[in-house]
């Protein structure tokens, strides 16, 4: 079923694993698609029914033109979820993915078994960089953030010795629908779930890279005192951790899936 009609547009998704092992969500952050989870699909598909998706505007799916908003955004999923007939999940989101799940645990905890929310923030006090990274997209298109987004996404050792992961996800990133990005960018701009965090009801591990510029250890240890019972996994990585540190991030991510 690569395309879904969901909340008004089309969403690619991609199904593997077991038809009937446990399914587990991944969403993907800003300018990525799907691909951002390969070295994690291998391990995980073991365990679970691995559902995936290009976020509207983003890979394969739709664009429709904005705004968009994050509950539009989590609306997707559940349509995506409907459509599939699945009526539980697990969730794991990086960065966008994490902000949704943010919604989605808190507006449609009945849906979701565990939760994963991995390198993101509840809120972006300074609007100023997304409004200056966005002018400048829209200005100049994807390729005049492009050097600078992999800076934040990356530690330096980890792009010097890893040059093909970074090609990887540089193609990923100017691939991305120009519309799409800034639309998306906008939503994550405006976003605001300071007061949803303690309303999440699933169980939840926060995972944060230590060197993430981004999403800091710091946010995602405020995040985790403001709601009770929660895990925070910490990784020596910066804003990408599923790519950093694959095999790190995949065993936190089943150690609390499988718990």
């Amino acid at each position: 079923m690569p395309m879904i009609e969901t909340n008004g547009t089309q969403i690619h998704v991609e199904l593997s694993g077991r038809d009937d092992a446990p399914p587990l969500v991944l969403s993907n952050s800003l300018g990525t698609d799907l691909h951002m989870w390969d070295d994690q699909a291998g391990e995980l598909t073991k365990h679970f029914r691995l559902i995936r998706f290009d976020r509207r505007g983003h890979g394969k799916s739709a664009v429709p033109k904005g705004p968009y908003n994050m509950e539009m955004l989590s609306r997707d999923v559940l349509g995506i979820l409907d459509a599939l007939k699945i009526k539980k999940t697990n969730w794991c989101g990086l960065s966008m993915g994490g902000m949704e799940g943010m919604w989605l645990g808190a507006n449609a905890p009945d849906r979701f078994e565990k939760m994963a929310l991995s390198n993101c923030t509840d809120y972006y006090a300074d609007k100023t960089p997304w409004n200056d990274r966005i002018k400048v997209v829209r200005d100049k298109g994807l390729a005049a953030i492009v050097s600078g987004n992999m800076e934040r996404w990356f530690t330096k050792g980890f792009r010097d010795a890893h040059p093909e992961v970074i090609k990887r996800f540089t193609d990923a990133f100017l691939s991305t629908k120009l519309d799409g990005y800034i639309a998306c960018g906008e939503a994550v701009r405006d976003m605001d779930h300071r007061t949803l965090i303690p309303k999440i009801k699933p169980p939840v591990m926060f995972i944060a890279g230590r060197q993430d510029p981004a999403t800091t250890l710091a946010i995602a240890e405020s995040m985790h005192q403001r709601l009770p019972g929660s895990k925070l996994t910490a990784l020596d990585a910066a804003h990408i951790s599923n790519a950093e540190q694959p095999k790190a991030y995949t065993d936190a991510l089943l150690g609390f899936l499988r718990s």
